[in-house]
């Protein structure tokens, strides 16, 4: 979720709009991102997305800084568009990804943009007319929504429409844009009942699951925290990793540095990409800088199939 600064609108023509569909388009063409549901309001926007290659942080920044630039040239006005940093929720698939679709595509109904659940099919600023099949999104995953709801497209269309319209009468659900366990579970007073019981649960207003998965998604990110903490003693830049790496392969810096496609240096820059990459936060274009070499080929080594002696490192 991103919102205007003090409220101000972020989408204010046509052109906007479709600015930033082409760029949300771009990175679903390119596989960084999926997208499920979306929706664009004027001074905010929804996404429901899976980041599969490039951490949600670099993804975004690719999506909002050239339509901030744009925005700005176009309306003739400096500096910052969005309020601070946009916020960010992590969800279980089940049973949220289908509830998430509903609550995301039922934005302009409940705002009095469009009148009734027949205009919201036709609308198209929400992914709901892509998953109705009555605009066509090709970068939209509409497929796996609707393999919820049956295997026979048709059908499955017929059955969405019917749980999109159960949802109108919910209103507002505040646990949609806070997260977290405590909404999940059923909102305080489960989670004193539990409480009671002795029953301890996890929580986290950044995340929308189950006790497990809250649990899990807390430990992975302590794990990858104490991974991070380790490095940094260890390598304090690129350079210096350049230099762990070219002693360990008993290699020269400058062979790493060349482009030479050598089985042994190919290996050594994928290493040197994938620990610069995802475990130090360095960008694919300040890695490839470094070493001499496309963004997009430190990209494909960074995402390739991790090799084992990136724990070496670590």
């Amino acid at each position: 979720m991103g919102r205007g600064i003090d409220g101000e609108k972020i989408f204010k023509s046509k052109v906007d709009r479709n600015d930033f569909l082409s760029r949300l388009a771009d990175l679903c063409e390119k596989g960084d991102m999926i997208v499920y549901a979306w929706a664009l309001m004027p001074n905010h926007f929804h996404l429901l997305i899976r980041t599969p290659r490039q951490p949600l942080s670099h993804n975004m920044r690719k999506l909002l800084t050239g339509y901030v630039v744009n925005f700005n040239r176009r309306h003739k006005r400096y500096g910052h568009l969005f309020q601070n940093r946009y916020k960010s929720i992590i969800c279980e698939d089940d049973p949220y990804l289908v509830e998430l679709t509903r609550y995301i595509h039922l934005n302009p109904l409940r705002a009095d943009m469009v009148d009734n659940l027949g205009e919201l099919n036709k609308y198209p600023w929400t992914g709901h007319s892509a998953i109705m099949g009555t605009l066509k999104r090709g970068w939209q995953d509409t497929d796996t929504p609707l393999a919820y709801f049956g295997k026979r497209r048709t059908g499955a269309i017929e059955k969405y429409e019917r749980f999109v319209n159960e949802g109108i009468a919910d209103g507002s659900r505040p646990e949609f844009v806070g997260g977290g366990l405590l909404q999940s579970l059923g909102g305080w007073s489960q989670v004193l009942s539990l409480r009671r019981k002795g029953d301890r649960v996890a929580s986290d207003e950044r995340i929308l699951g189950s006790s497990e998965f809250v649990e899990s998604i807390i430990s992975g990110a302590e794990q990858r925290d104490k991974e991070t903490l380790r490095l940094s003693r260890k390598i304090s830049n690129l350079s210096s990793l350049a230099r762990q790496i070219v002693k360990r392969k008993a290699l020269a810096d400058a062979e790493v540095r060349s482009g030479n496609r050598k089985k042994g240096l190919v290996k050594a820059r994928k290493l040197f990409s994938q620990i610069a990459v995802k475990k130090m936060g360095y960008s694919g274009a300040e890695v490839a800088r470094f070493l001499g070499v496309t963004t997009s080929a430190v990209n494909r080594l960074a995402n390739s199939e991790e090799l084992s002696d990136v724990g070496r490192y670590i």
